[in-house]
């Protein structure tokens, strides 16, 4: 049989294509970055680009016809006269997904007369679209989304009359005329989402009778955009989310739409005309009509029998939830959020729901009076919680055995919890928060358990800590506060490495954290809260020395929050939803105590308030850089205060009074340009008040019941002058703690070289502090005389 002979691609468009290739620059760091394709381009050998990754040749002429550079790594300016633009016989070109330097995209496109398909979605483009575009006579499919264009839409758009597909949703389009689509009869995709087109729909919309998938979402267009589209009967996707669409809509143009399977309205402020006519079943599969301001339940919903989806979530929906909410289709719902309404209970009190394979059901934040519902058996993500339940929790709800995300948080659930709750196998997320739950915390946690999130604070809660939390390998948030748990500190808590927050707070925790045994790795820990309990014993310096994720500075590790939607692996939803969850607390911030709904990812914080811990503060303490938080207070604490405390240059929030701390307030506190809260009430601390930034913006509350301090906010002057610095007030004794004691400014002292008069100063001193400076520095005399004239000759004298 008769063989062509091997076409090689043409030397013009081999050397346009190296040029192409020589004016960027590869970075393989870029996040949509996926293959350099145009490594393996060279000239050496036969130079043939027809073999080049990439690159498509006519197989007769040896002419370029396609070239797919998508997600090639790509990085720098799109020239004007790029050699791009000598393949004149390129049919495709997909430039998608590279980083073009937010350059204008090119008019020499337009001079690329054979193009059929034109991909450069989200390669940061910006400027206008070029008018050129409109040359294209013969492009059926054209990706400009995802970049910054801006200005208004070229009317030589409407002469690109073979295009099926058109993309130009998330730039910055602006422009008050749709008119220019009305010639596009051949489109079947169209999306200009997350623009700022506005002005009236154009009812020559009609004209689009091929369109199948249409978003018009995140603009300001309104007037009556169902009525525009009644007629096309094709239309299966229509997103008409975020609008300026008002008023009530006529759900009898929506019964027009056939085929139609997806919808939403989500975002706007309307409501549906009542009466039907003709009203025949919907294929309806997604509906999203949240944040539309509703007040009922849409009755066409049970016209519907194929409903896979369904969010009516941020409405002010009242009253019970009917049945026609799934009323014929049972069988297909998968998802349902209703959260965030005004509903009180289920039609006939029914709290057993006939959905035999929903995967996802949210009714939180509701007015719901009812005992809890069961959850349906396939129900993967199961939120129920802000509502008004009560009675207890059954045992049934561990027969659910796909059950990953448990909340029933802010009810008033009570009794003791199931027993069998720890071993519910997939389950990552248990909140059962601010019920009056009492008895025991389930202790049956197996390896392997896949727990990531227990939420149990404030409710009523007894006993112990149970041992095999520690089989939750991947456990990353564990918050027991505010119960009347009574148990040891939970050292072993330390073995979970991905451990980023514990909040033991208000319970009947005690004794000592230190011991000779100590050992901690707490590598990842972002939040310690075990104030309000009876921890006592030595500052658990240990502990906090091995908290490493503090010492990072902020923003390199952050606090991550649970997707949802990773965890539900075999459910594809394709209306968009917001479905991670936050971890919340409540900490004492600034003097206050304050709830976060959703803690910040760069919060540090550490709470040991209102305890019974003893000895130094350590300096150890400046090393964790990233600190936002340090609340010590109420504790018996004593001797100084580190002046390494200064390294925490991020620290919003210092609380160390009611503690018997002496010494000067370190005036290197004075840099930390950050700190709106500081306390150091009711010590025993001396000397000058630090001054200058933010120590200028405390009141004197900060410094009360210290009978030592001079200088603002205090009307009692410092006698050395309120501005000079303090002098050095410390010396290293042999545990290389802080030992400090203020003179008062009442005692000069003057060394002549006289052990006499050392010795009366020395005299007057023990005499002025009793024996306690005896005891402290006695170890440091021993060693001779000549080092203690040193150290009184720089007022480093013990307390």
């Amino acid at each position: 049989m008769y063989r062509f002979a091997e076409v090689l691609c043409h030397v013009d468009e081999s050397s346009a294509l190296m040029e192409f290739k020589r004016s960027f620059r590869i970075n393989t760091t870029d996040r949509r970055c996926v293959y350099p394709k145009v490594h393996s381009w060279s000239l050496d050998g036969s130079g043939d680009c027809c073999s080049w990754d990439g690159v498509k040749c006519d197989e007769v002429t040896g002419r370029v016809i396609a070239l797919d550079l998508s997600s090639n790594c790509l990085s720098g300016t799109m020239s004007p006269n790029t050699t791009l633009f000598r393949l004149v016989h390129v049919e495709s070109l997909n430039l998608a997904f590279n980083s073009f330097n937010f350059s204008s995209i090119p008019y020499g496109f337009g001079n690329l007369s054979k193009l059929q398909y034109l991909n450069l979605s989200s390669s940061d483009f910006s400027g206008s679209l070029p008018s050129s575009m409109g040359n294209l006579s013969h492009l059926t499919e054209l990706y400009l989304d995802g970049n910054n264009l801006q200005g208004q839409i070229p009317v030589s758009f409407a002469n690109l009359a073979q295009l099926s597909v058109l993309l130009l949703s998330y730039n910055n389009l602006s422009g008050d005329s749709l008119e220019w689509m009305v010639n596009l009869t051949k489109l079947t995709s169209l999306s200009i989402s997350g623009n700022r087109l506005s002005g009236g729909f154009p009812s020559s919309f009609e004209n689009l009778k091929q369109l199948t998938i249409l978003d018009l979402s995140h603009n300001d267009l309104y007037g009556d955009i169902l009525g525009a589209l009644r007629n096309l009967k094709n239309l299966i996707v229509l997103y008409l989310n975020s609008l300026s669409l008002n008023g009530i809509l006529n759900i009898n143009d929506l019964f027009t739409l056939k085929n139609l399977k997806v919808l939403d309205l989500s975002n706007n402020n309307i409501s549906f005309t009542k009466s039907f006519i003709n009203a025949t079943t919907l294929k309806l599969t997604n509906l999203k009509l949240d944040s539309c301001n509703l007040t009922e339940f849409p009755q066409f919903i049970g016209y519907s029998n194929e409903l896979r989806e369904l969010s009516l979530q941020h409405n002010r929906i009242q009253g019970i939830i009917p049945r026609l909410t799934w009323n014929n289709s049972k069988e297909s719902l998968l998802y349902i959020d209703l959260s965030n309404n005004l509903l009180s209970g289920f039609e006939e009190n029914q709290t057993h729901l006939p959905l035999p394979n929903l995967n996802y059901l949210d009714i939180s934040s509701n007015l719901l009076e009812t005992t809890l519902p069961t959850p349906p058996p396939l129900v993967m993500l199961y939120n129920i919680s802000n509502n008004f339940l009560s009675g207890e929790v059954p045992t049934s709800i561990c027969e659910v055995r796909s059950l990953t995300v448990l909340d029933l948080s802010n009810n008033a659930l009570n009794g003791t919890l199931p027993p069998c709750l720890g071993s519910i196998g997939p389950l990552i997320l248990l909140n059962l928060a601010r019920n009056k739950f009492d008895g025991m915390i389930p202790h049956g946690y197996p390896n392997g358990c896949a727990l990531r999130m227990i939420d149990l604070r404030e409710n009523q809660l007894s006993g112990n800590v149970p041992r095999s939390l520690g089989n939750c390998g991947m456990l990353e948030y564990l918050n027991l506060g505010d119960n009347q748990i009574n148990d040891t500190f939970p050292f072993w808590l330390s073995e979970l490495t991905y451990l980023k927050v514990i909040g033991l707070r208000s319970n009947n925790f005690h004794g000592p954290i230190e011991s000779s045994l100590s050992k901690f790795n707490f590598t990842s820990l972002h939040i310690l809260d075990i104030s309000n309990n009876n921890f006592n014993g030595e500052f658990p310096s240990n502990l906090l020395k091995s908290c490493h994720a503090m010492k990072i500075m902020v923003g390199q590790d952050k606090l991550a929050y649970l997707d949802i939607f990773e965890f539900l692996p075999n459910v594809s939803f394709n209306i968009s939803m917001n479905s991670s969850h936050t971890y919340a607390m409540k900490l004492m911030n600034k003097g206050t105590k304050r709830e976060y709904a959703k803690i910040p990812d760069v919060l540090m914080a550490i709470d040991l308030s209102n305890n019974k811990f003893e000895g130094f503060i350590p300096k150890l303490i400046g090393d964790l850089e990233s600190l936002r938080m340090l609340n010590l207070s109420n504790n018996l604490l004593n001797g100084g205060i580190p002046s390494s405390l200064a390294n925490l240059a991020v620290l919003e929030a210092l609380d160390l009074s009611r503690n018997n701390l002496v010494g000067e307030i370190p005036q290197q506190l004075a840099r930390l340009t950050f700190l709106s809260f500081f306390d150091v009430s009711h010590n025993r601390l001396s000397g000058p008040i630090p001054h200058g930034m933010q120590f200028d913006t405390f009141g004197s509350s900060s410094f009360v019941m210290n009978n030592g301090l001079c200088g603002s906010p205090f009307l009692n002057k410092c006698t050395n002058g309120e501005n000079a610095p303090p002098p050095p007030s410390y010396f290293k004794v042999d545990n290389e703690e802080e030992c400090l004691f203020n003179l008062d400014g009442r005692i000069v002292l003057v060394v002549a070289g006289v052990g006499f008069l050392v010795g009366v100063v020395i005299e007057n001193l023990i005499i002025d502090e009793k024996s306690v400076w005896f005891l402290c520095c006695s170890k440091k005399m021993a060693k001779g005389w000549k080092k203690v004239r040193k150290a009184l000759a720089n007022k480093k004298i013990c307390n």
